[in-house]
């Protein structure tokens, strides 16, 4: 679940020229807006927008490849600019709202006042507060790191490693707490931003943050957060019988005074910082017996895949569709490895620079199985930016946020045993009796990703519509991991804590709906693909790797871009308008068969 620079950010502020002849401010005698001066608008500020978002791009891509306090500053000078600058454009698109318009013209408006994630108010002081804000919360979380009890400086990425491997209760607990030291001076800060942004989106017409961010799917704000709800309902009896095989182990392990049986799961022993995906701990969970014959890290280590040929073996499988090779520039202009000499923010993104052809990762890949299946996660970005760069500026993005974020996945789930053997990393297809293992190593990944998909951002709405209060985050934030996730925090948390800022997307204010859908979207996608490709085994096993047909429809609705509502262009890859959990359900039926069995007797539920 990684973030991707899909944004096109303003470095400069617009011309006088973009300016429509009908402000409020003017004299009653001016002439209403016709149909006209939107069209005029609109192709003057798309046409500015593409040229001055390049500079921010590139202004952003040195900042998070090299944290200074002069990148930083630039990075802050760029965001600032284009806040300004889009904001000013939402207001004036708002000048449009009550006459008949050409639907692509009502599109493009309508995509230009939900542009910013972040919406500052017109005041240019408060404006340049508001990226000072998110440049400072940036900053302090790309360079965290912690000294350990016995004097050792770990990075986020090294105490990752630790976390996933390591089976000491009390280590793991020490990192845990560790990493989030980052986070309690961010809380001012975030306060003060959610402030600032609430006065932005208010300023466009919404009642707060949220409503503007849910407002960004093609259909009213209410109804959107019903869809979710409708959702997680499909998924949530697979992610119960989940959660109470998984408890019933670790407490076996760690012993029932550690993991009680009644209670949530302790929140560092999930193998992972934020006990947001458990396939880490997959050795003490899984089902016995289950060996699938290969293990994917070692295998690459086997083959001296290096992390650029991790790479290359992902860029493959998307030429195997019919997809153009990557651009040389991709390859001279990404950074693959962390850098010694720097601080960077190693969260895995991918970039479009230049709305063209100028598309980057930017990762310190560790040359693992799990960052295998990320690489291919993040050039399925790469892959879609590309795709859609025909379409008009404002149509260059993802068809919802989620499915920009299930692209790279839904052909990760082609990264089966079937395709590894045609890649050359393993011998030999092992038989289907032996697929529980990867079915179980999947679900814990993907599976109990789920409801923290869902809770990060029914936090923040919370945040922003004033219901969670600045005395109540951290406690609000818990509450809603326990009601979602059955999760809970180790030791006793306070207000003095603030847990949500030492997750990358708070800070970094990213919202995180997308994942949640992303997660939903890759297995139905992964469903009609491999029917269109002729796959009639079963879904788990299916590699589309190869398949021109599936290519073809592949491609059809990324080119797609955001030009239309997301319901015609999921029609289009999967021939129906409503997105679906149900394919989750088929994926992982004979998992959940198993569980159901190890179940028996056992008390479930928190």
């Amino acid at each position: 679940m990684k973030l991707f620079a899909a944004a096109k950010p303003v470095a400069f502020a617009v011309t006088a020229s973009l300016a429509v002849a009908a402000c409020s401010e003017q004299a009653s005698s001016t002439p209403p807006v016709t149909e006209q001066d939107a069209i005029q608008f609109v192709a003057k500020a798309e046409a500015t927008l593409a040229e001055l978002s390049v500079e921010v791009s590139r202004a952003e891509w040195i900042y998070q490849t090299n944290i200074t306090e002069d990148t930083a500053s630039l990075a802050a000078d760029a965001g600032e600019s284009f806040t300004a600058t889009t904001v000013d454009l939402a207001h004036q698109a708002a000048q449009f709202d009550d006459i008949e318009l050409p639907t692509e013209v009502r599109r493009k408006l309508d995509k230009l006042k939900l542009a910013l994630v972040l919406p500052s108010p017109l005041d240019s002081a408060k404006n340049a507060e508001l990226a000072k804000i998110a440049a400072d919360l940036g900053g302090m979380y790309g360079k965290g790191k912690y000294t350990t009890n016995a004097g050792k400086l770990l990075s986020l990425p090294e105490m990752g490693q630790i976390m996933a491997n390591s089976r000491d209760a009390d280590e793991l607990l020490e990192l845990w707490q560790g990493w989030r030291q980052i986070a309690p001076p961010m809380r001012p800060l975030y306060e003060r931003q959610v402030e600032l942004a609430n006065e932005g989106a208010q300023g466009l017409g919404f009642a707060d943050l949220g409503q503007m961010w849910r407002s960004n799917y093609d259909m009213p704000a209410d109804d959107f957060a019903a869809e979710l709800d409708r959702l997680w309902g499909q998924v949530k009896p697979l992610y119960d019988a989940l959660h109470c095989h998984v408890r019933a182990e670790l407490g076996e392990h760690y012993g029932t005074d550690v993991v009680p049986q009644d209670q949530p799961i302790p929140a560092h022993l999930l193998g992972n910082m934020w006990a947001q995906s458990w396939g880490n701990i997959y050795d003490l969970v899984g089902p016995e017996n289950a060996d699938p014959g290969f293990d994917l890290t070692k295998q690459l280590a086997v083959h001296q895949y290096d992390e650029r040929d991790m790479v290359k073996a992902a860029e493959g499988f998307f030429t195997s569709l019919g997809f153009e090779p990557l651009p040389d520039t991709f390859w001279q202009r990404s950074q693959f490895v962390q850098p010694r000499d720097r601080d960077v923010v190693c969260h895995a993104s991918a970039w479009d620079l230049d709305n063209k052809d100028d598309i980057r990762i930017k990762m310190c890949i560790q040359r693992t199985g799990e960052e295998f299946a990320v690489i291919h996660h993040e050039l399925g970005h790469n892959i879609y930016q590309r795709a859609y760069k025909e379409q008009p500026y404002l149509f260059q993005g993802s068809a919802n946020d989620g499915f920009h974020e299930a692209l790279g996945d839904t052909v990760a789930l082609s990264v089966t045993p079937k395709y590894l053997k045609q890649m050359g990393l393993i011998d030999d297809v092992p038989d289907e009796s032996a697929d529980l293992g990867l079915l179980m190593k999947m679900a814990l990944d993907k599976v109990a990703f789920i409801p923290f998909g869902l809770l990060v951002d029914q936090w923040r709405w919370q945040v922003f519509s004033g219901q969670i209060t600045p005395e109540q985050y951290n406690q609000a934030w818990w509450q809603l991991r326990e009601k979602y996730q059955g999760v809970q925090a180790p030791v006793a948390r306070t207000e003095a804590d603030f847990d949500p800022g030492a997750k990358y997307h708070v800070p970094g204010n990213t919202p995180y709906t997308r994942y949640f859908l992303a997660h939903i979207l890759q297995f139905q996608l992964h469903r009609s693909l491999c029917q269109t490709a002729g796959d009639t085994g079963s879904i788990h096993r299916c590699s589309i790797f190869g398949s021109d047909e599936a290519g073809k429809v592949l491609a059809e609705g990324l080119e797609l871009g955001a030009s239309q509502p997301w319901q015609q262009t999921l029609a289009v890859m999967t021939g129906s308008e409503q997105m679906d959990a149900t394919a989750i359900l088929d994926y992982f039926a004979p998992l959940k068969v198993w569980l159901d069995e190890q179940n028996q007797g056992r008390q479930c539920g928190w």
